[in-house]
């Protein structure tokens, strides 16, 4: 995978590259979801482009990143240690640019919300923004019930939540591998949680690791918004498709957003990727 600069208003595209050099590029947007099952899935009339999209998503939004070219040479982008902190690491390594355009933004007017069983999402207004408000909860197991506020800055999302990595359970993956899923899940890539026990040798890298890991699949889904958004989001046990819902409810609304340009109290300006930057 290559991350390429990209002019300003471009926006983050996926380009992929096939065996025979053809390529297929799909917009980073929420109209182009495809698939939210396991992971986000974009792609276009011809069917999946590229999925596992949200880590790299979170970590362009999660340091005010609007425009890039994202490339691959394969189905889904590597999924590295789970986290987002290779592709903070790599962006930072390389820097962004400046550009002398007004920043656009999406500002929540209304509240929206949708509803899976217990499980919702809600997008408010807010005077500054993105904040989001994740709460999860498991009856058994380590987890438990966990909950996370804050406010999306880059110095936060660096420090507090690019390192935390998925997670699953065991017996869960042993489903998934039976039928063909999940073939590279191992404990280099996630947190493997059996019964009471957490796996992983070195441990948790946050006590609350699993919930700052929803957030991050939430700041990288909600990415897929086009701009940032100038709003409050609040979530109890959200996955892929509830953040990918609340988006289309909000677009489906033209009273619950507007589009607006100028300085937010995150960021002055767009940012685009100052050089090329690899990961495997």
């Amino acid at each position: 995978m290559e991350i390429r600069p990209a002019e300003a208003d471009a926006g983050i595209v996926f380009v992929r590259t096939a065996d025979d050099g053809t390529e297929r590029s799909v917009q980073a947007s929420w109209r182009r979801v495809v698939r939210t099952e396991l992971c986000t899935t974009l792609g276009d009339r011809l069917g999946p482009v590229v999925s596992t999209v949200e880590h790299v998503m979170a970590a362009c939004a999660g340091l005010g990143l609007d425009n890039a070219r994202v490339e691959v040479d394969g189905p889904e982008l590597p999924i590295m240690d789970g986290s987002a902190a290779a592709f903070v690491e790599a962006i930072d390594s390389v820097g962004v640019l400046r550009l002398g355009r007004p920043r656009r933004y999406v500002r929540v007017r209304k509240k929206v919300r949708v509803e899976h069983g217990p499980a919702f999402a809600e997008l408010s207004p807010s005077e500054s923004g993105p904040r989001l408000d994740i709460e999860i909860a498991f009856e058994n197991g380590p987890i438990r019930r966990q909950r996370v506020e804050f406010d999306v800055t880059a110095g936060y999302f660096r420090r507090y939540i690019a390192r935390a990595r998925t997670f699953g359970f065991v017996a869960d993956v042993e489903r998934l591998w039976t039928m063909g899923l999940a073939r590279g899940s191992s404990l280099e890539n996630s947190v493997a949680i059996d019964g009471e026990r957490i796996l992983n040798p070195e441990g948790l890298r946050y006590p609350d690791e699993f919930v700052r890991h929803k957030a991050l699949d939430a700041i990288g889904d909600l990415a897929l918004a086009g701009a940032p958004i100038v709003g409050a989001y609040r979530a109890c046990r959200p996955g892929h498709a509830l953040n990918v819902r609340v988006l289309n409810a909000l677009f489906s609304d033209p009273d619950a957003y507007e589009i607006v340009e100028g300085k937010s109290r995150r960021a002055a300006a767009e940012a685009l990727v100052a050089s090329s930057l690899v990961a495997y």
